[in-house]
């Protein structure tokens, strides 16, 4: 009889497990079409290709970076200057955020370690002992000492299941602490590169005030000699009044701005120490890889798809609900109570038990359970893919911005030479009588708002390769 409920059993067993194949599969990513993800109207076929290269390209005569695979280079590759670098650092090491995210893939880790710790029998000491006595009758002792343990088989991948789910979810926590790592080295670099702006604007302004000052001074002179107005005076001097109005506007951004950079490092606010706008270099040429190669690195594209796979093994976990649970467990120990009589030392007492529970009445419940895992994977999926297409738009808008910038740079410096020439050119011809102040002044304005629009976009170009780094999920 008990041969033929062991048959049984195991002939159950059998053929839960060939009709549970579907709860071991491991997890593929979806298809995912990114055929013209990049708007590659300045990046050619080639320099797309040629982006997979894990390598980068020095100039032998400045040694500065000329080529770089952005996606494979680390912030202090890509952030040279010592002083942001320090900066950066600081910020890395006081972020509130960063650091929380950390203790999460801390947390994320132990919980695996927990997983795999399931595979392994779970053992319990036990120790006991009584003092009995009937109607006066003599005390009797017994005692009983032993262990006991239980081992779940992992027949159906309940517990396979759950490690695979605790490794993504340390995937997915590992990830968010590089995208805010990642958010950390961007944010200090933007406001960095900002206060140089910044001082680059003001630098400019001062020297405009200063020019304005001398050339007030020359129509002063003139007005003495008779070949000059004081109109003309009068708004040379109101002009140089709005570019120092201009200049104190600038001082108090460079402020605000230094304040602001000083709290996100955890900072007393107070002045930062810096360098130059000429002195900051950014690789001059970008490659940014095959795309679905590419943004897989992104943090927030990788988050996406570590959740993609906790809500794969949660679906296998609710399939796995459906089939019985086996269970290995034992005893051992010594009594001195053998149930008649009593003796000392203790006799031994062993007990083992093997069980295989099946659930019946709760198939609804597994079956809701099941429809909520698939709904829930669903839905993970089409946060994947649209994770995918938000980060191919960001990463066109930076290049966009990139090469944007590249491009008004060179034009505006060609025109802030022009502007020059033509400033200096009207000075001759108003001290010579062939021209008036108006020309002038319009040469002068002209010049200045070049000017800062030179410094600006050469910001905007170092913001563009900021923004990528950060498009591109930046490096560790």
């Amino acid at each position: 009889m008990k041969t033929r409920i062991t048959q049984i059993l195991l002939a159950a067993t059998l053929t839960a497990m060939v009709s549970s194949c579907g709860i071991y599969n491991k997890y593929e990513r979806p298809e995912v079409d990114v055929e013209g993800l990049y708007r590659q109207s300045e990046l050619t076929r080639e320099q797309v290709n040629e982006a997979t290269r894990p390598d980068s390209l020095v100039d032998s005569s400045t040694g500065q970076l000329v080529h770089s695979n952005l996606a494979d280079l680390s912030w202090q590759e890509l952030f040279t200057d010592p002083l942001l670098q320090k900066l950066i650092q600081e910020g890395l090491d006081n972020n509130s955020d960063l650091n929380i995210a950390r203790l999460q893939v801390k947390e994320a880790q132990a919980t695996l370690m927990s997983s795999k710790l399931a595979y392994l029998p779970s053992v319990d000491l036990d120790a006991t002992g009584t003092l009995s006595s009937f109607d006066k009758a003599k005390t009797s002792k017994t005692y009983s000492v032993g262990a006991s343990a239980s081992w779940e088989i992992d027949v159906f991948g309940k517990l396979t299941n759950a490690k695979r789910q605790a490794r993504a979810a340390l995937e997915q926590s590992d990830a968010y602490r590089q995208a805010v790592q990642t958010q950390v080295v961007a944010t200090v670099a933007e406001y960095y590169c900002s206060l140089l702006m910044l001082d680059e604007q003001v630098n400019i302004t001062r020297s405009t005030v200063e020019s304005w000052k001398e050339y007030v001074r020359s129509l002063q002179a003139l007005m003495r000699a008779g070949e000059a107005d004081r109109a003309t005076l009068s708004q040379a001097e109101a002009s140089r009044l709005s570019a120092e109005a201009s200049l104190e506007d600038l001082l108090q951004q460079v402020s605000e701005m230094e304040n602001a950079l000083s709290i996100f490092l955890g900072r007393v606010p107070g002045t930062i120490e810096r360098g130059t706008l000429d002195e900051l270099t950014f690789p001059t040429e970008l490659s940014t890889g095959v795309p679905l190669d590419l943004l897989s690195r992104r943090p927030d594209v990788r988050e996406a798809e570590a959740s993609l796979k906790q809500a794969f093994y949660a679906t296998n976990q609710s399939r796995a609900a459906f089939y019985p649970s086996i269970t290995l467990s034992g005893s051992a120990g010594w009594t001195n109570s053998g149930g008649t009589g009593i003796t000392n030392p203790g006799s031994w007492l062993l007990q083992a038990v093997g069980s295989l529970v099946q659930p019946l009445f709760n198939r609804g419940t597994n079956i809701a359970n099941l429809k909520i895992a698939k709904a829930q994977q669903e839905e993970a999926v089409y946060t994947f893919r649209q994770a995918l297409l938000d980060a191919g738009s960001e990463v066109n808008n930076a290049l966009t911005q990139w090469q944007t910038a590249q491009r008004k740079v060179k034009l505006e410096t060609e025109q802030v030479e022009h502007l020059q020439t033509t400033v200096h050119d009207t000075q001759l011809l108003m001290k010579h009588g062939t021209t008036n102040y108006l020309e002038v002044l319009t040469a002068r304005q002209s010049l200045l708002s070049a000017q800062l629009s030179l410094v600006s976009d050469r910001y905007a170009e170092m913001e563009g390769v900021i923004n990528l780094y950060h498009a591109l999920g930046g490096g560790v």
